[in-house]
């Protein structure tokens, strides 16, 4: 446990913010919730068209970014009663794919993929592609859902690739008002720690910040940010955040942890 139980830790997340407040909670910590992800908006009618596209188009191969993509196109795929086929479709086609959970959405449907991001980055997802692609006109069905996987489409079309992307879903911009408030107690000091489990919150915290290097300065010096892994520890790397806490496995429980480790060696911080 944490020596000083009155150490509040600000979460970013939506989706799994009552989770992690029980976790900070456990070790003495106290929860004050800033949801910054923003709503996700399922893509049904795109969805079901990029089964389809899927489906009757040769692909040389399927890159999917994230376990929330391949679900949704999962679900599209029984709407439009075409599930078997999809699932066949798969397994026919070599499968480059990032993320913990999208490597569980696979195992679900007993799918193998050929080239696995080994540190959860697109850049890693990209370097480990790139050498099987060649430089022929290979045509790539992309599953994303941010503005960032542009940038891996325009490299992918830099070796010659024809891309199909495919956006399943995407985030509505969350509350001003709440982002406000959390750049308010950063800049005050009025949080010891700020927890992030995606990228999307880092981005959503500094793209409408008022004074950025105010908040970089924050976190680099009064207030610790947190990463759940290396994506959203990357994401603060790029916002000038040099110190940031993130656990080597990349789960809810070890980044508490690792937290509550480093907060309880550095209690003056």
């Amino acid at each position: 446990m944490m020596d000083n139980d009155s150490k509040r830790i600000g979460i970013a997340a939506s989706r799994r913010s009552n989770e992690i407040s029980t976790l900070v909670k456990k070790i003495n910590g106290t929860p004050v919730v800033f949801s910054i992800q923003g709503e996700q908006v399922l893509n049904d009618e795109t969805s079901e068209r990029d089964v389809e596209e899927l489906i009757a188009n040769a692909f040389d191969f399927v890159v999917l970014t994230t376990g929330i993509g391949a679900s949704t196109l999962e679900e599209a795929s029984w709407r439009v009663n075409r599930f078997p086929e999809f699932i066949r479709k798969l397994s026919s086609i070599p499968l480059a794919i990032r993320g913990s959970k999208t490597e569980k959405w696979l195992k679900k449907h007993s799918l193998n993929a050929k080239v696995v991001s080994k540190d959860g980055t697109m850049e890693n997802l990209l370097n480990s592609l790139t050498p099987l692609i060649g430089r022929e006109s290979n045509k790539v069905f992309l599953q994303t859902y941010t503005e960032d996987d542009l940038v891996l489409k325009e490299k992918l079309e830099s070796i010659g690739c024809n891309v199909y992307m495919s956006k399943p879903y995407r985030y509505r911009n969350p509350d001003k008002e709440t982002i406000d408030k959390l750049e308010l107690n950063i800049v005050e000091q009025n949080l010891d720690a700020v927890i992030f489990t995606s990228k999307t919150q880092v981005k959503n915290l500094f793209r409408t910040a008022i004074d950025t290097e105010l908040l970089a300065e924050a976190f680099n010096n009064h207030v610790t940010a947190v990463a759940v892994g290396k994506v959203t520890a990357n994401q603060l790397n790029q916002y000038g955040i040099g110190r940031v806490v993130q656990p080597a496995n990349q789960k809810m429980g070890a980044m508490i942890i690792e937290l509550r480790d480093y907060l309880s060696a550095n209690p003056n911080q």
